[in-house]
């Protein structure tokens, strides 16, 4: 399946100049020193501007999914994974039998190449 490629918007810019080179970043906060995602300039706990960046370990576990059964999209296992740093970011499961994937089952961060030559983040089962 074609992956669309991203809207960059100025906050994100930086995320998806690292996601080209296969790099997770996310932001955290200098204040309350919570990780988060999506990227944002003020931290959603409590509303400091002293984010900064940080490179993502790439580790984590399935909260919740579903599989697309039918349609173009069938076959695709779209999930809600929570990182190792603590968010949860809404990413595909690649390369997996739907009956394989089941909430709690770890996985790991994995690029794929979308349009434009823009990688996306996804995730396959395994640590």
């Amino acid at each position: 399946m074609p992956l669309n490629t991203p809207v960059i918007a100025q906050e994100s810019r930086e995320y998806w100049a690292a996601a080209r080179q296969k790099r997770l970043l996310l932001k955290h906060c200098g204040s309350c020193h919570r990780h988060f995602h999506y990227p944002r300039a003020y931290c959603p706990y409590c509303m400091s501007d002293q984010t900064e960046w940080v490179q993502a370990s790439g580790a984590g576990t399935i909260y919740s999914f579903t599989v697309i059964r039918r349609g173009p999209d069938a076959g695709t296992i779209p999930a809600f994974v929570t990182l190792a740093e603590g968010p949860t970011m809404m990413a595909g499961i690649v390369d997996a039998a739907p009956e394989a994937v089941f909430i709690g089952a770890p996985v790991r961060l994995r690029f794929v190449e979308g349009g434009e030559g823009q990688n996306i983040p996804l995730f396959e089962l395994g640590r």
